[in-house]
């Protein structure tokens, strides 16, 4: 089914969907080119694994999936009695390409697990970093001697790692959802998560990724993230119940140097679903289901640079879907869409309809326009979707009983009156060698890159209800995302938007070069609740542009 050569330029109010998932492993064969300015360290490491009272020794990430493979829903560890315990190892390798992997490993053969929770549970895991210590892979600098209290802040490396629960609105404190201190250096002993979901935190899709500054972008891109589901969704979307459940993951095979972008000949998609390369020169995977079987799928794009505008064509013509929640927060009531816009970082649910037999039906990523300085975000297949009779059944269903419930947090939030408004902006400096430096900068303030020493950029006070008015100063679009808590988007270019849908991960549309005032869109954001005081941080989710500066940290004090 021909894609065509059209980019999507989509409102910044559409989003995405959700497909399968993933539980076996098969060995990969993707033909990815690294660029030449990027000098590798590849890491082999061994590492001990527990799992309950098993303990298993680990030598590289896990096998990947072969092109062309049946996408498969990820392994799934449910919560039980209130609680999730599990042990996760950092591992890397490389792919039989000299390609960099990183993984979250469950077992020689599981990495990436989906994580199912309900409100009030219990998550514990204890990470193992097992990379290995040494010369820093992209500068080739030797790595400054670490900071003895893994939560105690010091130097980031390549090396170094931790976890962040995207989406999740829990405190920003070591041990449970802080990634500004919070440093794992390998040989440290497992290091113990230990947080509670939030009894009025909204049944939907999150999910965990690494979030050491500068190398973000290196350890995400290569494989290491997760999808994290907080069950209940029935409650709140009715048209949910009793359908069979499909999670889908895309990442990126390749990695930018903060600053630079892929070259002219580089520009195809270079994707992949559950870890099934999914890129134009290749065959595609391949999605499976029972003739017009209607399914709920979720959707994380992991990506650092694509912005997703999927399609589910049918026959000749694209098919109608119902969007029922965007970054884990139902919707009021479902949206009906053909397109669906996801930017890096977000994530979308949404009930499909499957094909009739024998009818051809593509998964696609219909491309997206960044700007005349973004990167590449061309127009790709992402999966043939094959209607079988004999299709396996879904690793997950929902619950078949559901009713309408209100959400507990963010109640109203589009309809409250800001205390306070802030203005900030996004912007870029070329340096002579091609590089560029990338900043976001609370008007008033200099621009300067993020240092995790440098003071909050903003302070404010638990119970406050704020609007931010962010502008693009740059020629490229860029992915606002603020940890811990969601926002509504309730205006772009100062237009009212009518939109109450919660996010928090938003496209901030490019500046042509020329016409003023600069685009902006203002969010609305939220810190009524006690669980965001403490200081967390705000960055553009394209990672390459996070790790090249463009974050900031936000205070969040005691209520006055």
């Amino acid at each position: 089914m021909a894609i065509g050569n059209r980019l999507a330029r989509l409102p910044i109010f559409a989003d995405a969907e959700s497909n399968q998932g993933h539980k076996e492993r098969m060995s990969a064969k993707i033909p990815v080119k690294l660029q030449s300015r990027i000098g590798w360290l590849m890491f082999i490491s061994l590492c001990s694994f527990s799992a309950g009272t098993a303990t298993a020794q680990i030598e590289a990430c896990p096998p990947r999936p072969a092109a062309s493979s049946v996408v498969i829903d990820p392994t799934e560890l449910t919560s039980k009695g209130g609680a999730l315990s599990l042990d996760l190892t950092m591992l890397s390798t490389t792919d039989r390409n000299g390609n960099p992997q990183y993984c979250y490993a469950y077992s020689d053969t599981v990495e990436a697990p989906t994580l199912r929770v309900k409100p009030g549970d219990r998550l514990r895991i204890r990470l193992k970093n097992s990379l290995t210590p040494g010369v820093d892979a992209m500068s080739g600098m030797a790595h400054e001697p670490p900071a003895p209290d893994p939560c105690g802040g010091g130097p980031m490396s390549s090396a170094l790692t931790n976890i962040h629960f995207h989406g999740l609105n829990i405190p920003p404190k070591c041990h449970q959802d802080d990634v500004i201190k919070t440093n794992i250096q390998p040989g440290d002993p497992p290091f113990q998560y230990n947080i509670v979901i939030p009894k009025n935190d909204p049944p939907g899709l999150y999910w965990y990724h690494p979030h050491p500054h500068g190398f973000t972008a290196t350890q995400v891109v290569g494989g290491a993230a997760g999808a994290l589901i907080v069950d209940g969704v029935e409650q709140m979307v009715p048209e949910a119940a009793g359908l069979p459940e499909r999670v889908l993951v895309v990442r990126q095979l390749k990695v930018n140097l903060p600053g630079t972008h892929p070259p002219p000949d580089e520009d195809n998609a270079a994707l992949s679903l559950n870890f099934v390369p999914a890129q134009e020169e290749l065959p595609a995977p391949k999605i499976l289901i029972k003739p017009l079987e209607k399914q709920l799928w979720r959707v994380v794009n992991a990506t650092s640079i694509y912005f997703l505008a999927l399609q589910l064509q049918i026959g000749d013509g694209a098919e109608t879907v119902r969007v029922v929640a965007l970054d884990g927060i139902p919707l009021p009531a479902p949206r009906p869409m053909q397109t669906v816009v996801i930017p890096p970082a977000g994530r979308a649910e949404f009930i499909v309809t499957g094909p009739p037999l024998d009818t051809p039906a593509q998964l696609v990523n219909l491309g997206y326009d960044t700007g005349p300085a973004g990167d590449p975000n061309p127009p790709s297949p992402l999966a043939n979707i094959i209607a079988a009779t004999d299709a396996p059944e879904a690793a997950h269903r929902i619950p078949a009983t559901g009713k309408r419930t209100a959400l507990k947090r963010f109640v109203a939030l589009s309809t409250q009156t800001a205390s306070v408004r802030r203005h900030l902006f996004l912007s870029e400096r070329n340096l002579p060698d091609g590089t560029t430096q990338f900043f976001i900068t609370v008007r008033g303030q200099r621009p300067r890159l993020y240092g995790p020493n440098e003071p909050p950029a903003i302070v404010t006070h638990q119970g406050a209800i704020e609007d931010w008015i962010i502008e693009n100063h740059s020629t490229e679009v860029h992915a606002f995302h603020l940890h811990q808590l969601h926002f509504v988007v309730i205006a772009q270019n100062g237009k009212p938007t009518n939109d109450n849908a919660l996010r928090d991960t938003v496209v901030v549309p490019y500046w042509d070069g020329k016409t003023k005032p600069y685009p902006r869109i203002t969010v609305r954001v939220d810190f009524r609740d006690p669980e965001t005081v403490g200081t967390f941080l705000y960055h553009c989710h394209i990672l390459d542009h996070e790790d090249g500066g463009m974050m900031a940290k936000i205070q969040v004090l005691p209520a006055k």
